[in-house]
């Protein structure tokens, strides 16, 4: 057990059997009563955020979360298969753990899995990733009911919205975070 005194920005809590990232944190001491720690905590699995206040001196739960590079290998159908790059140990994570980073994965691609006690907790991708475009209709230069922009298919069976010159075969970099297009890629 630790107490609030330990408390820094990204250490993981336990907090009623779930697991919250200290976002930011603030040590008050009013000039009337007993000091206490302020914090904004993010739920590891949801990403809820809530503010938290402590006591000071209160005892608290630290958990260990260890943030590892993988290569994505492949979708066995309800799972997806990772290997380790330290140690070529295989993980298998569930497709409600990956959530939609499964829309940007490709095969041997590199990502971060955040693990505690060994089971993965989330998925972090890089902020962009390049996709080739395995369909769109072509687009015609006077119809503007769509602000410039068309539907398209990228290799991972996720669809974005694109310029209307671009064609099917066309690589693209795509954001992760937000599903957008950010341009093409020669």
């Amino acid at each position: 057990m630790a107490s609030t005194a330990d408390i820094k920005n990204g250490v993981v809590l336990s907090i009623d059997g779930q697991l919250w990232s200290v976002i930011e944190f603030q040590h008050v001491k009013p000039g009337k009563g007993g000091a206490f720690v302020r914090t904004k905590l993010k739920n590891v699995v949801s990403g809820k955020v809530v503010d938290r206040t402590y006591n000071a001196g209160a005892k608290i739960e630290i958990e260990n979360v260890d943030r590892r590079d993988f290569t994505y290998l492949y979708n066995d159908g309800e799972s997806f298969v990772f290997m380790d790059v330290a140690d070529y140990d295989q993980l298998t994570v569930g497709a409600a753990t990956v959530g939609d980073a499964k829309n940007f994965l490709l095969e041997n691609q590199q990502v971060q899995i955040a693990l505690n006690n060994g089971n993965p907790l989330y998925i972090e991708l890089p902020a962009s990733v390049v996709l080739e475009i395995t369909y769109t209709e072509p687009g015609l230069q006077g119809d503007r009911s769509s602000a410039g922009t068309k539907p398209a298919t990228v290799e991972t069976g996720y669809e974005i919205q694109v310029p209307l010159f671009l064609e099917t075969g066309t690589k693209v970099k795509v954001d992760t975070r937000t599903g957008d297009y950010l341009g093409r890629v020669n």
